[in-house]
């Protein structure tokens, strides 16, 4: 079974949970921001995924419940449960690996350029991609990468753009979940954040008019990923996978 994180109500598996259903892979969704608790580590969790959301590491008096998912992610790692942080999710196993959680020097909102360095090319996860790919991001802090973990990608608003710890702990900047109806909720939720930033970063109307334009890509590319993050995991095994169109 995997288990999804949840930090906010509109920040959820997105394309990751229709290749899931798609593949009869279970799964269980827990939202911090409704209540939920942060379970306790279970052998029936061959895989949890972090997901995004607007609060920052180190707002823990504001969102309690990070204190709780930190001590959750510590043991994932010293477990070595096969992990994937996305955005918020990854800066969080950044933290409990003991590396810093900084402001990006920049905002990244809209879709950017991602280069795999060497590791990355050589990395499992991003087997059969191409050095440099498009993604879409929405996010103002960066990690640094932990002492022993590697960086896989970078890009030129935010260097570090994936890390890697141990044998399957990554944790990406961008959003490979992204579905069109996602950005429309982003861009509407967080509106005030656009507008206070209009002339530097993508507005609602283009950053949907481009995922018009690259959405096949980005689509093909994201079964591509998780295929690979779900071998990692020991969830897939066979060739022959199918994809929600």
């Amino acid at each position: 079974m995997v288990l999804f994180v949840k930090h906010i109500d509109i920040e959820g598996p997105g394309t990751i949970g229709d290749f899931l259903i798609d593949n009869k892979i279970q799964f269980e969704i827990i939202d911090l921001s409704y209540g939920d608790k942060v379970p306790k580590l279970k052998k029936e969790f061959q895989s949890i995924i972090c997901l995004g959301g607007p609060m920052n590491v180190y707002e823990e008096e504001k969102y309690p419940f990070l204190r709780d998912e930190d001590i959750f992610l510590r043991k994932v790692v010293d477990e070595e449960v096969p992990y994937l942080g996305i955005c918020l999710g990854a800066q969080l196993i950044a933290k409990a690996t003991g590396a810093k959680v900084t402001k990006n020097p920049a905002k990244e909102i809209g879709w950017f350029k991602v280069v795999l360095n060497d590791d990355g090319l050589k990395d499992d996860l991003f087997k059969d991609f191409p050095e440099v790919f498009k993604v879409y991001q929405w996010h103002g802090d960066t990690f640094n990468i932990p002492q022993g973990g590697k960086r896989l990608a970078f890009a030129e608003l935010c260097q570090n753009q994936v890390l890697k710890c141990g044998r399957n702990i990554y944790g990406i900047q961008f959003h490979v979940e992204i579905k069109k109806d996602m950005i429309v909720q982003w861009a509407d939720a967080y509106k005030t954040e656009l507008e206070s930033l209009k002339g530097i970063v993508s507005d609602k109307q283009k950053m949907l008019s481009d995922y018009d334009a690259v959405s096949k890509v980005y689509m093909k590319q994201a079964e591509q990923f998780y295929v690979n993050f779900f071998c990692i995991a020991g969830l897939l095994k066979k060739v022959n996978y199918s994809f929600p169109h």
